[in-house]
Order: structure tokens, then sequence, then C-alpha cells
């Protein structure tokens, strides 16, 4: 796909970007076409405060798949994106490992129709996209979930309640986009199994790794 008026620079983050996670030719332009999508939608409605190419590749695109290098995928079943937003981070992991179902979480109506155009027309198989709140989706939907992420979204208090003794996905695993200088409190740090640093753009990041 034509990365139409891209500038030199651009290209070249985009570039690196690519061989930094080394992906296929085929996620390079699903990653690209997703990337344009992104930019002319936000011209019409406000999808992501984030809206330079550089910024979207290193802080969108490149904080959602850090994740791949710290867990193995081949493990994963089933992802759920907890207030995806734009998509992020389920749609670049999903792109990255085509063989997880993925199940996005958006309340945003404007959002939940973006989502479904993104994965219609990246056919993404076994890609579903549900507009319920949090806690509805915790007492209503019954699916077989191995991982939950959430960046940016909800706070940790409002997402170990999949915790609780009745929740049906207690035993599922957490993994939350936090700032470096994030810090549990007494009642989070009990579901804190680790925590791994990494870096994108000239941010310093860590995910935080909850289980039950």
């Amino acid at each position: 796909m034509n990365m139409f008026n891209f500038g030199e620079n651009e290209v070249k983050v985009w570039r690196d970007f690519v061989n930094f996670f080394d992906l296929s030719k085929e996620q390079d332009e699903q990653l690209k076409r997703y990337l344009l999508m992104l930019l002319e939608e936000n011209q019409k409605i406000n999808l992501t405060a984030i809206t330079s190419v550089e910024d979207v590749i290193a802080y969108h695109f490149a904080d959602s798949l850090m994740l791949s290098k710290f867990i193995d995928f081949n493990n994963v079943t089933c992802l759920c994106d907890v207030g995806c937003g734009a998509g992020f981070p389920g749609i670049p992991l999903k792109i990255l490992n085509p063989k997880i179902n993925l199940i996005s979480i958006e309340v945003v109506n404007k959002k939940v129709k973006f989502l479904e155009k993104v994965i219609e027309t990246l056919n993404l198989e076994n890609s579903q996209v549900s507009n319920l709140d949090w806690r509805t989706f915790l007492r209503k939907e019954d699916h077989q979930i191995d991982l939950f992420c959430a960046r940016a979204s909800l706070q940790p208090e409002e997402l170990v309640r999949i915790f609780k003794p009745s929740c049906k996905y207690k035993d599922s695993k957490f993994i939350y986009w936090a700032a470096t200088g994030w810090q549990p409190d007494s009642k989070l740090a009990y579901f804190v199994k680790k925590q791994e640093a990494y870096k994108v753009g000239d941010r310093d990041r860590k995910f935080v790794f909850f289980e039950n």
C-alpha cells in the first residue's frame, strides 16, 4: 500500500518499526493499512489525541507490540482488550499473532464502528467487539479468556474485579500498561506477580502482570 504523502523520516520510522518486530510482508501491509485508516478516520472523529505518524507508530503501534517481547503468544488462546479505544493494543497484537482469538471491549459507539470496520477490512478472523461496560461484561459474558490487557483505559483497582471469587475469569491473567513511576497499593500488590520495564520513543514504561 502506498504511504501517500509520508515524508522521508516517516517512511524510515516505519521501516525501523517493521524490522524491530520482524514483521512479515502480510503483517506489514495489514498494519500499514490500519495506520492509514486510523489517520483518515481521526480527521473526521476523535479516535486518538496522538496524531503525528511518528508518534502513532511509537506510542500506539510499537507500544502495543512490545508485549510480544515479554510473553509467548503461542500459549495464549484468547486475548481480551479492555477499553481498547481505537484498537490498542489488541488489534496490533492480533495481527502479530493471527491464531489468537480477540475480544475488544469498547463502549464509545463511534470507536466500536471503527473497530468493526478495521476487523472487516483487515479480514481479522476470530475477532469481535463488545460494547458492554467492564462490570456488565464480567457479569454477563462467558468466554474462554486466558489473558486480559488494558492500556490507558480503566484503573487497576477496577480491573482486578476479575479476581473476585465469584468471577468466572478469576483464573485469567491480566497485563496493565503503566508509567515507570506507578506503584500498586497494598490491595493491588497482592495480585502483582512481576513488572517488566521497556522503552518506546522517549518514554520509559512498564508492564504490570496481575494474577490471582
